[in-house]
């Protein structure tokens, strides 16, 4: 089956209505991307908590909507006009979309992925490189944390660089449960994994399932009501953002064992000293690694500021 595009380059303010008409009026799915990407004129678009932008749109968007190619393209996006009293019905391009394997094109994009010395993330389709590694079979889903960005992999590498067999570990925002995993993989005694997203917890169930790693996971209310909900552990760990991760300094500071060691990530290199500062009344923290930007902190319960890690060649 083939289908065709309809390309529209609109402002703002009328991306989003347009987007939701098109629906409306017949289009498959709808997409607005920044018509200017790629030029000096393109506009990041993200936010930490608390900061993320009202809409979806860019100043200068381009609506992009995918239809069967038999379909009345003039048609639909008329009715759509029409719909948000658009005065000038918006002028357009077509573009054919072939025929693919759909399946095959989006597994091609994601190839095995090493982390420090000796970890993998495999999807499923896909063969380990060195069997012999830490294997951690994951797919691409909803639930943020494959290792591919530099905050999961800051995390995975400490933990590798620093196991805690027979010892206790909280990963605290656990998304998928790649950290939670590494941590059961690496013999961690009891893991616990927290989320405040029910489908991040469902997510990292079925991952921990699959590779036969025995994690508990909890959403913060469930947690409190578990056995688990005054534990203090040998390691947490958490990958969040900076402004979450500040406003819980408290709370993720009093779950560390008295000699037990936290590691934060998800910071950004600029925002390392104010995330340090917000824990120096309950722990001290230093910055173990940095990379593209990012850099994942660690400290021990009652212990002064550990070195950096020492890079390789140095």
């Amino acid at each position: 089956m083939s289908w065709t595009e309809i390309v529209i380059e609109i402002a703002r303010a009328n991306a989003e209505a347009l987007s939701d008409a098109l629906m409306e009026a017949g289009a498959l799915s709808v997409s607005v991307e920044d018509a200017d990407e790629g030029t000096d004129a393109e506009q990041p678009l993200f936010g930490e908590p608390g900061m993320e932008p009202d809409e979806a749109a860019w100043e200068h968007s381009r609506v992009v909507a995918l239809t069967d190619v038999d379909a009345d393209q003039a048609a639909i996006v008329a009715a759509a006009a029409a719909a948000i009293r658009l005065k000038v019905v918006p002028e357009f391009t077509l573009r054919a979309v072939a025929e693919q394997d759909w399946v095959r094109l989006t597994q091609s994009q994601f190839a095995p992925i090493h982390i420090g010395k000796n970890i993998w993330v495999v999807p499923s389709w896909h063969e380990a490189p060195d069997p012999d590694g830490l294997i951690l079979e994951l797919d691409p889903g909803l639930a943020f944390g494959t290792g591919s960005h530099p905050t999961t992999r800051l995390c995975m590498e400490w933990l590798e660089a620093n196991p805690s067999p027979g010892k206790t570990v909280l990963d605290y925002g656990c998304g998928s449960g790649i950290l939670a995993m590494v941590a059961k993989k690496l013999a961690s005694d009891l893991v616990v994994g927290v989320d405040i997203d029910p489908q991040a917890i469902e997510s990292a169930r079925d991952n921990s399932a699959r590779n036969h790693c025995e994690v508990g996971y909890f959403l913060p209310d469930d947690l409190a009501k578990s056995a688990h909900a005054e534990q203090r552990f040998d390691t947490v760990v958490a990958n969040i953002l900076s402004s979450p991760l500040k406003v819980m300094a408290p709370m993720l500071s009093g779950r560390v064992a008295a000699g037990g060691a936290l590691i934060l990530s998800g910071v950004l290199e600029r925002q390392a000293d104010e995330v340090i500062a917000a824990y120096a009344p309950f722990i001290k923290l230093g910055v173990w690694a940095e990379q593209d930007g990012w850099v994942a902190l660690h400290g021990r319960q009652g212990a002064d500021v550990p070195p950096a890690r020492v890079k390789e060649g140095v």
